[in-house]
This record gives structure tokens, sequence and C-alpha cells, in this order.
């Protein structure tokens, strides 16, 4: 029994961490149980606080509670072994000062475009910048960023990563961030716009690129 309540409860925050916020209601659909069990399991994670919820007006009856995810949640998900990277991007900086840490950052990013170049091209066909992006989503999943893709009105898709495994370290080097942008935009190629429209370090839940095909493509 207790281990399918934990089992339970990972689901629930494995749906608020790749669909937002939602009720009680909503997540008990998903999970094929009672709207009942669902909130007894969202006070046992609030409890530890994993979850927490906002109340939301509606034109018609009560307020709802809308639960989604606490910065804290972030240790229930993968972290690419952070405090030592961020120890390693500290001593870098120390040592070879801003510049030797662009430097560094820059030849990372040129290997990653080289690399991401040749798994998207054994993965799709050739000019295909849908399957491109879907190929991306499937390589950074493997990453540990639970990375999806959403289709998107006029000739779009929305590249969704829902979880950074590289946060903390993110925070203490902005360029890691700037550096993805650019490889997306390099590995996705001239076919194509990218735009960040989402960005956990700027308080949003997730990182989401909205990748847009020219006219004709």
């Amino acid at each position: 029994m207790e281990e399918s309540k934990q089992k339970v409860k990972e689901q629930i925050l494995h749906l608020l961490k790749m669909r937002g916020a939602q009720t009680a209601a909503m997540l008990a659909e998903q999970l094929q149980v009672s709207p009942m069990a669902v909130r007894q399991h969202l006070q046992s994670l609030k409890a530890e606080e994993w979850v927490t919820y906002q109340e939301e007006r509606r034109p018609l009856g009560r307020p709802v509670k809308l639960w989604r995810l606490t910065m804290q949640s972030f240790d229930r998900f993968p972290d690419s072994h952070a405090d030592l990277m961020l120890d390693l991007l500290r001593s870098l900086e120390t040592v070879f000062g801003s510049d030797g840490l662009d430097r560094l950052m820059a030849d990372r990013s040129r290997r990653q475009i080289q690399t991401y170049r040749a798994k998207v091209a054994e993965l799709t066909t050739a000019g295909d910048w849908r399957q491109h992006v879907r190929a991306i989503a499937h390589l950074r999943t493997q990453e540990g960023y639970m990375a999806e893709v959403i289709e998107q009105p006029g000739n779009a898709l929305l590249l969704v990563e829902n979880h950074c495994p590289i946060c903390l370290a993110a925070q203490t080097c902005q360029n890691l961030c700037r550096a993805e942008l650019e490889v997306f935009t390099a590995v996705l190629g001239s076919t194509v716009t990218v735009e960040r429209v989402e960005h956990i370090l700027q308080g949003d839940r997730r990182c989401a690129y909205r990748v847009v095909g020219r006219v004709g493509e």
C-alpha cells in the first residue's frame, strides 16, 4: 500500500513538472484515481514542501486551488552533479578570469553543435526542420531536461524543457543559458528562427523556445 501511495505521489510531481499548475480534479482525471485521493496526496506533498497552491477565482462557483511545484521540488529531479559543476566554474573563473571562462563556454558550444548536428542527421530526414526539433527534444530528454515539442499556430513548434539539470550552474554562469539558444539556432539552421519565450532563471516554471519555419519551409 505504501509503495502504491508513493508511486501516485511521484506521478503527481511528474505531471506538475511537465504540465504546470493543475487542480486536484485535473490530476485525478489523468491518474485515473479519485479527486479525494489526489487531495490527500497533495496535502502530504505540501507538508513536505514539494508543492503549494494558489487560489484562482472562477466566474461561477468557489475559487479553485491550482497546485504547482515549489523551488524545493527541484531536488526531486535530475541535477547533473550541480555542486561539482558549480565548484569547477568558480575555480575556472578564478584561475583563467572571465575571458577564459567565456572561451571555455564557446568551445563547449562548438563541440555541442557538432555533436547535435551529427546525431540529428542520424535520426531525421535532411531538410525537415520539424523532425530536427523533435530530435533535439529527444537528445535533451536523454540529458535530463524532460523536453517535449508542442505544436503552435503559424508554422511553429514550441521546444519545451520542463527541467534544467544544470540550474545551479546556470545561475552562476549566465553564458550557459545564452549558449543554449545559440546551439539550437546553429543546429536548426537558417530555415527557421528560434526565440526563447520562457526562462526558468526569469521565474518561469520551464524554458521554452519558439521555432518558426521561414516562408516556404
